[in-house]
């Protein structure tokens, strides 16, 4: 979630899914979240390929996207999460967390870095700058 000015993003769960095809549950809490922050948009990272291509799990992404904005009547935007993950894992081994510890926060991390990356976007847009 971004804070009431959009400037910074803050982590607020991961949701975990059990099994890939069961997507109710999923969906059930992110629209209570949806209803409970009064979101007004939901940023998805997209997982595209380091060469920028699209593969199957981006694929599955759009999909998400599409049943997502279905579901929530929302504007679901994608942004490229790529090497977000990598920037979260290498600020949790300069925080010394434990490499066993390092799965439980390394999915909220990388989400805030994917937030973070649209709220400066659309900020530099805003101030005329440069994208």
């Amino acid at each position: 979630m971004s804070d009431p000015l959009g400037i910074t993003a803050q982590a607020v769960e991961t949701i975990q899914r059990k099994e890939e095809n069961k997507l109710r549950r999923t969906c059930a809490r992110i629209e209570e979240l949806v209803r409970e922050y009064d979101v007004e948009r939901i940023v998805l990272g997209f997982p595209k390929h380091m060469n920028n291509d699209i593969g199957e799990r981006a694929v599955k992404t759009l999909e998400f996207r599409d049943m997502l904005a279905r579901r929530t009547g929302m504007e679901v935007v994608m942004w490229d999460e790529r090497l977000t993950t990598v920037q979260a894992e290498r600020i949790l081994i300069e925080s010394s967390v434990r490499r066993e510890n390092r799965k439980k926060y390394i999915d909220k991390i990388a989400a805030v870095f994917i937030l973070q990356g649209y709220l400066d976007f659309v900020h530099s847009k805003d101030d005329g700058g440069i994208c």
